[in-house]
């Protein structure tokens, strides 16, 4: 699997787009981007990335939620490739595959488990791949360094799901990846939400 952060660049407020593609661009991939965010510039990115000989540039679009920062080029997007849209959103427009917690999806040559993760929004998920420990968070909560605040009981239990998971690297949506003791973090978090859960 190939990640690149097509707007870690962007002079714009955008989220953070993902183009992930397969490690040798077979026709089997699936060239998918996480989030279409709202920079224009992506488009002739994606257009000159290596994707794979007589395959399609963009295969699907996954949307980790419907907030405008995250979702507003895919018009743009689906004009320009024609790609599979999947959301956990049954109200966005343009939207071809409503998602379901626990499905899976292949995203460049990887099995990624849908994860539904509500509290930043009611339609927010993660995308989970056990074979690199890779978790796309979108602008899910997951670094909760104190006690305090309220959530819901969809996003604590969904916090305890990825904690039996072994999270290697978190992309989250804004940002840089958080590439150290991932897991120790997690577990910290969930303590944290727990406790404020509690009081």
């Amino acid at each position: 699997m190939k990640i690149q952060n097509l707007t870690e660049k962007s002079s714009i407020y955008t989220s953070n787009v993902y183009l992930i593609t397969g490690t040798w661009n077979t026709l089997d991939d699936q060239n998918t981007l996480i989030d279409v965010g709202r920079d224009p510039s992506i488009i002739g990115m994606i257009r000159t990335a290596s994707s794979g000989v007589g395959k399609h540039k963009l295969d699907q679009v996954i949307l980790t939620h419907s907030h405008y920062d995250h979702a507003s080029l895919l018009p743009e997007i689906r004009e320009a490739f024609q790609p599979v849209v999947y959301a956990f959103s049954d109200y966005l427009k343009g939207v071809d595959r409503v998602l379901r917690g626990g499905e899976h999806l292949i995203a460049g040559d990887r099995s990624f488990e849908v994860i539904h993760t509500p509290g930043h929004s009611q339609d927010s998920i993660c995308l989970y791949c056990e074979e690199d420990g890779a978790l796309f968070a979108g602008d899910t909560p997951l670094v909760i360094r104190t006690p305090g605040g309220t959530y819901e009981e969809g996003f604590i239990d969904a916090l305890k799901e990825i904690c039996q998971k072994d999270v290697r690297t978190i992309y989250f949506g804004h940002g840089l990846p958080f590439i150290h003791d991932c897991n120790q973090m997690l577990r910290t978090s969930l303590r944290n939400v727990q406790g404020s859960h509690s009081k």
